[in-house]
Order: C-alpha cells, then sequence, then structure tokens
C-alpha cells in the first residue's frame, strides 16, 4: 500500500478519535495505538511509544501525536489529514455541545454528567500512561524504572522533571 493510499483510512481512524478524545489526544493513545500498530499494521509498539514521547517532549498542544503518527504514516500529506481529522470532527462537536449545555444550565442533572466524566477521563489518562509503558519497557529494569518513577510522582511532591531527569541518566549511562 503506498502512502497516498493510506489518507483516507488514516482520516477516517483519526476523525473517529478526535470524537472520542474526552481529555485531550492522550486519553485516546490506547485506541491510537491499537488502530496504528495492532489492526493496520504501520508501526511497531516501539515506534508508537518513541512518536509519543517526542510529540510530548514537543512544545504545544499534546495532538501533535496526531500530526507525528500521520507523517510516518503517509508524510507530510498524512501529518496534514491526521491533524485536520484529529481537530475539526472534535472542534465541530464543541461547538455544538457548548450552545446546547448552555441552554440546560439550571437543570440538576448537569453537575450530575460534569462530576461522571473526570472519572472516566482519569480512567483513559491512565490507561494511555499503561499502554506507553508497557510499550517502551523492554527489560526487567526499565519496567521496574518505570514502576519506581510512577510511585515518586504519585506519592511525592517532586516535580515530575527531575525523576524524569533521573532516569534518562540511568537509561544514558547503560543501566536500563
Amino acid at each position: 500500500m503506498s502512502d497516498l493510499s493510506r489518507l483516507p483510512s488514516l482520516g477516517a481512524q483519526f476523525a473517529v478519535l478526535s470524537l472520542l478524545a474526552v481529555g485531550g489526544t492522550n486519553a485516546v493513545a490506547p485506541e491510537m495505538h491499537r488502530q496504528m500498530v495492532e489492526v493496520s499494521h504501520w508501526m511497531s509498539d516501539r515506534d508508537f511509544a518513541q512518536m509519543f514521547a517526542v510529540a510530548q517532549a514537543a512544545p504545544g498542544p499534546n495532538l501533535i501525536v496526531a500530526s507525528i503518527v500521520g507523517w510516518r504514516v503517509a508524510g507530510g500529506w498524512g501529518a496534514l489529514v491526521a491533524t485536520l481529522a484529529m481537530c475539526a470532527p472534535s472542534s465541530i462537536g464543541v461547538y455544538v455541545a457548548w450552545g446546547l449545555w448552555r441552554k440546560v444550565q439550571d437543570r440538576p442533572w448537569r453537575a450530575w454528567v460534569q462530576a461522571g466524566i473526570a472519572p472516566v477521563v482519569i480512567g483513559l489518562i491512565g490507561a494511555s500512561g499503561f499502554l506507553l509503558a508497557k510499550g517502551a519497557d523492554e527489560n526487567g529494569r526499565a519496567m521496574a524504572l518505570t514502576a519506581a518513577s510512577a510511585a515518586l510522582i504519585w506519592r511525592t511532591k517532586l516535580n515530575p522533571l527531575w525523576i524524569l531527569s533521573g532516569a534518562a541518566i540511568l537509561g544514558a549511562a547503560g543501566l536500563v
């Protein structure tokens, strides 16, 4: 399959992801991974984890991962299609939903809906972290480092950048 022949499928996959991305692009990373790695076989687990890491390290919005994945799948046109497909459906949906949401602002069930969405978003983002760690951890030492880093971030008030820096130093030294 040539790169350009992948554009319709790539666009359709990202358009669906766009509508599911409650909480941002990170919330749909597991499904993005499933589509790109397991269903379409356009990249490996490691490729996806590396692209996600690059996207998170880059300045700007977290939807950069869509552009990077699109680039990997179909070059410059893939980056454009993936980015537009990730932005347009959800932007239109939010515009319509906001108008409807304002009309029901005095209804008691509105607060219940808002409170119910938060745990769903937290679960989706947690699943993303698990999936990315699974794809990036190549051995027992890497898994232990990931688990220790997660525990430190969760249980301490240390800035995560210090923890990530320490993990990077261990990796650069060949200890992981």
